[in-house]
């Protein structure tokens, strides 16, 4: 074998001399290039944010067809729905959406029921990213059906599902590896949400908090292509314009006031806090009770009959449905100062919990992210309202609690605290309201973890016996070298010595020793051997030597590589332990310093993830 030139790198030296194993030839042809995979997530973008403004004809269609018998996609869900044709009637409204409903999930695609967000993260850790195609297409249907015909759920749920199955969907078809195609389903879920509230920094930090295991430039990429671009889709249909239109505001004066603001918007963040946790045991319980009920129809008919009455009384008594659908009216009135009664906010608060609690507890369809923002809408304009009613010394504005209890509510119940700050912002471009709502997001996050140490996504999960990371960890062990990590306690033998010679010169230790095993200058394998192995043996010869049992599943890594190239080439040759040798010429038998095993991997790992508090 030819020495390899001076110009080589010790890593190339170590594999001519020792050869590893490479990635298969398979994986390494479905493994896209970086132009490739942003190129796909281009495409992503603009079909998931096609699909977005689909999706919202399709509820302004059917929403017009439930409530007034008329064939027309004009909808605007900022403005208080009108007074129903069908009077009274309009309680079955919800009923016969829930029917329809029922048919599509059940016969087609039961990962459609609910909110969506828990199945596409269930998908990403535990089915390799792989989501039925189906599911994009059941999704747009039932979730507009449900809305449609008033069901309390959001729109941002069933659009994140959907761009997660077409970006599933996609990665299935090229074929591409599974961190490729889990990419690929962040990618359209951020797209989903930036789409559907023009927020695309939201929809990049939705991705990263919730949907990515792994954040680097290979995956970070095609998540913000993909999120920028289904944006200006939807902007080319729907307009620049915000989520809500708000006034100017000051949420914060520049003066001595700001400091007693700002522990009230932190008391704020614990109410809402306390709020969160309520809505999410409140919807599990409602989803334990209605799974009581025998039959999917009977349920989600007797749900949604006890949200139309709500909806009618509402209308009757205060002149609006108020809980139907997404409550974008609701919210626009209380940014804009239209409703600022304490009692009617509190009602309001109350009755969007309940309405959204039956809706999918019941075996609707559609996301949480809407009636959250109603929810913490409502507490933090109810708060406002109560504060300036006690007359407390500062000026309160109801519109900027409003506005901080949205996003207090929503990173409270989905521990995603920097999409709830980013996406308040870009729904309303207030950005005078982003510290104090900074501060009543940690708040809120702080104290719901007291009461609910799940999230309303996880929860679900963890019920179903699927644990979900709540932490993305830089695992410090990963940039340590191979000298800080490996084992020097070792024993370097020649190939030629017996192995019982060698247990009798150890056989008093009685303890687990690794040994590199050499023929000639050359290592040649590697041995891990219990020396107390010996007493069980009861002095019977085997007539072995080492060289006869060692190893050939070894790697031979330098001292000064880092851990995590060391990992990549025990797994490449598969072996389960590195031998480190020092110097950075040919490594010989009088090189090795120690040894890297798969137990020591496992270790340090830990010891990095313990560094941070659980």
């Amino acid at each position: 074998m030819s020495a390899p030139s001076n110009s080589e790198s010790p890593i190339r030296k170590l594999e001519t001399f020792y050869p590893v194993e490479t990635v298969p030839a398979d994986e390494q042809s479905r493994r896209l290039n970086l132009l490739s995979l942003s190129l796909l997530a281009l495409g992503l973008g603009i079909v998931t944010g096609l699909g977005a403004v689909v999706f919202r004809d399709l509820i302004g269609l059917l929403h017009n067809l439930f409530f007034n018998g008329t064939l027309a996609i004009a909808y605007d869900a900022n403005v208080f729905t009108a007074p129903s044709r069908w009077g009274p009637f309009v309680i079955l409204a919800p009923v016969v959406g829930a029917v329809i409903v029922t048919f599509l999930v059940s016969n087609f695609a039961p990962e459609a029921k609910g909110h969506g967000v828990p199945e596409v993260m269930d998908a990403i850790y535990y089915k390799e990213g792989k989501i039925r195609p189906i599911v994009a297409l059941v999704k747009s249907l039932a979730s507009a059906v449900a809305i449609g015909s008033g069901s309390s759920v959001g729109r941002e749920g069933p659009i994140i599902q959907i761009g997660s199955a077409l970006g599933s969907t996609l990665g299935q078809i090229i074929n591409m590896p599974v961190g490729q195609r889990i990419a690929m389903v962040a990618s359209g879920a951020g797209a989903g949400i930036a789409a559907t509230f023009n927020t695309p920094i939201g929809g990049v930090m939705f991705a990263i908090e919730l949907m990515m295991p792994e954040v680097s430039v290979s995956t970070f990429l095609p998540v913000a292509i993909a999120t920028g671009t289904a944006t200006f889709v939807g902007r080319w249909f729907f307009g620049q314009q915000p989520a809500f239109l708000v006034p100017p505001l000051q949420a914060l004066p520049a003066d001595a006031n700001a400091v007693i603001l700002l522990v009230l918007y932190a008391a704020l963040g614990a109410i809402v806090g306390v709020a969160a946790a309520g809505f999410i045991r409140g919807l599990h319980l409602a989803e334990d009770w209605f799974d009581k009920i025998p039959g999917r129809y009977t349920r989600h008919v007797i749900g949604m009959l006890a949200l139309g009455v709500l909806m009618y009384v509402l209308f009757v008594t205060l002149g609006q449905y108020y809980v139907d659908g997404v409550g974008y009216a609701t919210i626009e009135s209380i940014l804009t100062g239209h409703t600022s009664i304490v009692w009617l906010l509190v009602l309001l608060f109350v009755c969007k919990m309940v309405a959204t609690s039956i809706s999918l507890g019941g075996g609707s369809s559609g996301g949480i992210f809407s009636p959250s923002l109603f929810m913490g809408a409502t507490l933090g304009g109810g708060f406002a309202a109560l504060l300036q009613a006690v007359g407390v010394p500062v000026q309160v504005s109801i519109p900027a609690f409003a506005m901080v209890g949205m996003g207090a509510m929503v990173g409270g119940g989905t521990g995603a605290v920097m999409t709830a700050v980013t996406m308040t912002f870009e729904m309303t471009r207030e950005y005078d309201i982003v510290m104090p709502m900074i501060l009543a997001v940690a708040t809120s996050v702080g104290v719901r973890r007291l009461l609910s140490r799940e999230n309303i996504y996880t929860l679900k999960l963890v019920r179903r016996g699927r644990a979900i990371p709540k932490a993305l960890h830089a695992n410090m062990f990963l940039v340590r070298h191979a000298h800080e990590v490996m084992d020097a306690d070792i024993m370097v033998l020649p190939a030629e010595q017996g192995f019982d010679e060698f247990l009798r010169e150890h056989e008093t230790e009685g303890r687990l020793r690794h040994v590199v095993i050499t023929r000639g200058d050359q290592i040649f394998g590697v041995l891990r051997v219990n020396t107390g192995l010996r007493r069980g043996l009861g002095g019977a010869r085997t007539g072995v030597t080492l060289g006869d049992i060692a190893s050939r599943d070894f790697t031979v890594v330098g001292e000064d590589t880092v851990a995590s190239d060391v990992i990549e080439r025990i797994w490449r040759r598969n072996a389960f332990m590195a031998v480190v040798v020092s110097g950075r010429g040919i490594p010989r038998a009088s090189d090795v310093v120690g040894v890297i095993t798969r137990e020591h991997v496992a270790n340090s790992v830990a010891e990095g993830i313990r560094i941070y508090p659980r």
